[in-house]
């Protein structure tokens, strides 16, 4: 896991201070705005001894994408809050928290000047979680989910409309793992490793 980190973060790091390779240098950034949802896996850890399960949150999205080359290009997502719902087996919702994941990528889009051009691309996840809330049978209690940073896989394709606007479908797999403490003692890690999904409208300029 830290060779693949250090080797996301050299790739993406070392794309952002790469001269510029464009024999055009118009167009050359992408702004996205959509909405994307963070789709935990099913299982996601033991806490307390009990199984957890982390709900799906579907919010607002925008990226900002520069495109090196034609072929390549670094971007930030970012995203209007997320909200999860936190349950443990057999006592149902014990915590509700926020999250914020932006993630900082390099993609490789294989055809640029097609209509439909599909993309692959590696980043450094760092999700933030703050407002977490205890409920039910630990209501009262003190819950906090540990920050998390770990490595993004993406996937998508880009659907040009005309030489300025362009639909994206993407997918992202985020790894997500995070303490949990319950007044300041440790229950567990919470093993979210979410799909992130959804779609945006881009512009060039």
């Amino acid at each position: 896991m830290k060779v693949l980190l250090s080797l996301a973060m050299a790739a993406a790091l070392g794309a952002v201070v790469a001269p510029a390779a464009h024999a055009d240098t118009n167009d050359n950034w992408v702004v996205r705005f959509g909405a994307h949802a963070v789709d935990p896996k099913s299982h996601n850890g033991d806490l307390a001894g009990a199984r957890s399960s982390i709900s799906t949150s579907v919010r607002p999205s925008a990226s900002l994408e520069y495109m090196i080359t034609p072929n390549i290009g670094v971007d930030v997502l970012a995203a209007w809050p997320f909200q999860h719902d936190v349950k443990l087996s057999g006592l149902g919702k014990v915590a509700k928290t926020k999250q914020l994941p932006p993630t900082l990528g390099i993609n490789y889009h294989f055809l640029p000047d097609a209509a439909v051009s599909p993309f692959l691309g590696v980043g450094v996840n760092y999700t933030n979680f703050f407002d977490t809330k205890s409920a039910g049978a630990l209501k009262g209690s003190s819950v906090s989910i540990e920050n998390s940073v770990g490595v993004a896989a993406h996937a998508g394709i880009d659907v040009k409309i005309n030489p300025k606007w362009i639909f994206t479908a993407d997918l992202r797999w985020v790894n997500i793992k995070s303490d949990v403490k319950v007044d300041g003692t440790k229950v567990g890690n919470a093993k979210i490793n979410p799909l992130v999904y959804g779609v945006s409208l881009g512009y060039r300029f």
